[in-house]
């Protein structure tokens, strides 16, 4: 085992990285690397070195080497996790730090020279039984071989941060061998998760691949050359370095003086040589300098060594090695320089985006945070309840419905024909109704539509409105006929208007119970662990349904109110009433007078010797000024109430009556039910809204406060989220930090 201790020299470190005579500029590459390796931040491509071999390549007594430390040996495969080594340069004493990096964070304590193999032992010893806490291998410390651990191998990693006056600013990770095959009591998966583990860092572009060779084994037998290759395959950022040079058997030196000399499997940053103690040496215990001089003999005084062409002599001992992967590192910092700074920006920006999407932060004032909550979800039902100018807002999104539910009452008109079941004529426009309604007066089909959506009415015949009148009769004088008779048509189409109030009902109530839950979403959404949301979709959704139970009540009574027939509205009765009446007449008209005057127009000027029906117009616009001159007041289409008295005269008044009435009541009821439905359960679902939340949600009583607290407490998994993010953030602005600092 080397001999080490806090105060050695720079001389018996050997470590050529710590060579005083490096460029500042180097130096500066370096040492910032290496800080950014500190900030743990993973998502950075970051240059450094990875250091692979096959089984017993010698990999970790190169690393012993470079680092000026002892790691834990034993027999067959030492390295069973990876180990990054951490090196600055420091004006303190020196020190080594032994961490665990695994997904729970860092853990370990300062050590001395001497006990850095111990804490290194115990560290594998961590990460290789992760069922075990981690703690008690600090103190204890049991004899385990690797088939007696929970895992073989492992992902999870030791870090050394290796940090004193004599240690050199650079950051390597010495990785398990790679396995030809595995014994009667491994594991055959192994093999791929070595492979899968040494893989996951020589695939990456700034990944300076230190590929470790022992001359006592035939180069095509190890596997780590193969597998560079396939990552690396002109050889630009691989370093290969031969170990055990004193173990190559007799006559097969020239065989690795090829790769010396670049011949074989030439690589651009040249193939090294070096030589490390052997195992009884180290038993011996010898110093680092010892270590050097022996090697340096080595290659001084040894065939063929001694005796290589002076321009390769480079190649050979560690301190030409140290010194030539200081020079490669240093420059693949400064060259990725650039792309590390855009890279962080773009891994900082989607870091911050990831933050911002998570839910608000829980407030250190947890009844504050909430009842802030429930007044903005107030004040903003509130305006959507009032009405908003968005083209999806509740008031936009029920107008339809609306008018639809105006169109089906309206659907429901009793629809008269003023002449007997087996004439043939259709019946002719409601003029006067064209400007009164949103859609053109067309004669309603005498047939009606299968499985309509609106309500329609039957045709009634004149015939059957005189038949009913006559069989209605009772003490009545010959010429009047009772009431009955129009309520009974009344009463058909009131009947019929229940169905479009319903439907209309339904139709807002879904519309707000969907938008006030979209309204909750947004606010109590993010909010605690979900057990907030779903208790006030519960109270909002009960006081919905107060609301709209008032609104049914509401349309009930209204469609009662229907059941008597009656209107103050006099006029508007007596006026449709003497329309109606002129157009039934008009209707019944056998020589067409009644549709000449229904097309009649005002001639524009009066013709000496008219033509065609220029005689008929100009006559009837004499007669109508003539009337207009003696005081009356009247239009075309009252002219057919002129003509002789109809035997039907009883039945057409019947039918003038109630179709003038349902004129009035239609439009009185297609107002009063949308304005009962808007009343109680549009505009009065914010009345009691916030009182019916504070009161459901308890945020008033003593415990308000604990309630509250519980309310806004977040999921573990976002608040592990959060954490993990904030880590990150963290990570970035000191990887950032370091970054700024390189050019001030």
């Amino acid at each position: 085992m080397y001999t080490s201790s806090s105060s050695i020299d720079v001389e018996d470190n050997g470590v050529g990285l710590s060579d005083p005579t490096l460029s500042l500029h180097r130096r500066k590459m370096l040492d910032l690397i290496n800080r950014l390796h500190t900030t743990g931040l993973t998502d950075l491509d970051l240059p450094m070195i990875a250091v692979i071999g096959s089984q017993s390549a010698g990999k970790s007594s190169l690393i012993e080497s470079i680092s000026g430390i002892t790691l834990p040996r034993s027999t067959g495969t030492c390295t069973r996790c990876p180990t990054e080594c951490k090196l600055s340069h420091s004006e303190d004493a020196w020190k080594c730090l032994v961490k665990l990096h695994i997904t729970t964070g860092p853990s370990g304590q300062p050590c001395d020279v001497a006990d850095v193999e111990d804490r290194i032992r115990r560290a594998q010893r961590a990460i290789l039984n992760p069922g075990i806490n981690a703690q008690k291998f600090l103190h204890e410390l049991e004899d385990q071989t690797a088939e007696q651990a929970e895992l073989s191998f492992s992902k999870n990693c030791v870090s050394l941060e290796i940090s004193g006056k004599d240690v050199a600013d650079l950051s390597f990770v010495d990785l398990p061998g790679l396995i030809a095959s595995v014994g009667s009591t491994g594991k055959t998966g192994d093999i791929d998760l070595v492979k899968g583990l040494v893989t996951s860092y020589i695939e990456k572009p700034s990944c300076v691949i230190l590929l470790t060779v022992t001359c006592e084994t035939d180069f095509e037998n190890q596997g780590a050359h193969h597998l560079t290759k396939q990552y690396d395959p002109e050889g630009k950022r691989t370093v290969g370095v031969l170990t055990k040079p004193d173990r190559i058997p007799t006559g097969e030196e020239s065989t690795w003086l090829q790769f010396i000399r670049n011949e074989q499997e030439p690589l651009v940053n040249h193939w090294y040589c070096v030589k490390q103690p052997g195992s009884q040496t180290l038993k011996n215990g010898i110093s680092w300098a010892e270590a050097r001089k022996q090697e340096n003999d080595f290659f001084a005084l040894t065939q063929p060594w001694s005796t290589v062409e002076p321009q390769y002599q480079k190649f050979m001992r560690t301190s030409n090695l140290t010194e030539r992967l200081s020079t490669i590192l240093s420059e693949l910092i400064a060259k990725r320089l650039p792309e590390i700074h855009k890279e962080l920006y773009n891994i900082l920006r989607k870091t911050q985006d990831e933050m911002r999407k998570l839910p608000k932060a829980p407030s250190t004032d947890p009844v504050g945070e909430v009842w802030n909550v429930v007044g903005q979800f107030s004040s903003q039902l509130s305006r959507r309840l009032e009405g908003t100018p968005d083209k999806d807002g509740i008031l936009q999104t029920i107008r339809p419905h609306q008018q639809a539910f105006k169109r089906a009452v309206r659907a429901t008109a009793p629809h008269f024909i003023p002449w007997g079941k087996g004439d043939t004529r259709e019946l002719p426009a409601i003029d006067f109704l064209a400007n009164e309604e949103d859609e053109p007066q067309n004669p309603q089909p005498s047939v009606l539509t299968p499985r309509s959506p609106t309500p329609q009415s039957e045709e009634i015949y004149i015939e059957d409105v005189l038949n009913h009148a006559q069989r209605a009769r009772t003490r009545e004088l010959p010429d009047n006929y009772p009431f009955i008779v129009q309520q009974t048509y009344i009463k058909e189409f009131t009947e019929k208007w229940e169905t479009p109030s319903l439907i209309l009902f339904d139709k807002v109530y879904d519309i707000l119970k969907k938008d006030l839950s979209n309204l909750v979403h947004e606010h109590f959404g993010k909010m605690g662990r979900g057990g907030t949301l779903h208790s006030v979709l519960m109270i909002v959704n009960e006081h919905l349904d107060s609301a709209a139970k008032k609104a049914k009540e509401k349309i009930t009574w209204l469609l009662e109110l229907e059941k008597a027939p009656t209107t103050l509205n006099v006029h508007y009765y007596s006026n449709y009433k003497i329309k109606f009446l002129g157009y039934y007449k008009g209707c019944r008209d056998h020589g067409e007078l009644a549709k000449k005057l229904q097309n009649y127009r005002a001639p524009t000027s009066i013709h000496p010797n008219p033509i065609h029906g220029q005689a008929f117009q100009q006559a009837v616009h004499k007669a109508l000024g003539g009337l207009t001159e003696a005081g009356f007041s009247v239009e075309a289409n009252d002219l057919p109430r002129l003509l002789p008295v109809d035997p039907m005269e009883p039945a057409l008044l019947i039918m003038a009556g109630v179709r003038a009435y349902f004129q009035v009541s239609y439009k009185r009821f297609a107002d009063m039910i949308p304005l009962a439905i808007d009343y109680e359960i549009v505009r009065g679902l914010h009345k009691g809204m916030e009182q019916a939340l504070l009161d459901g949600l308890s945020l008033t009583g003593a415990d308000a406060y604990a309630r509250c607290q519980l309310m806004v407490q977040e999921h573990s998994t976002v608040s592990s989220k959060r954490t993990e993010l904030q880590k990150k953030l963290d990570r970035l602005h000191a990887a950032s930090l370091e970054l700024r600092k390189l050019f001030v």
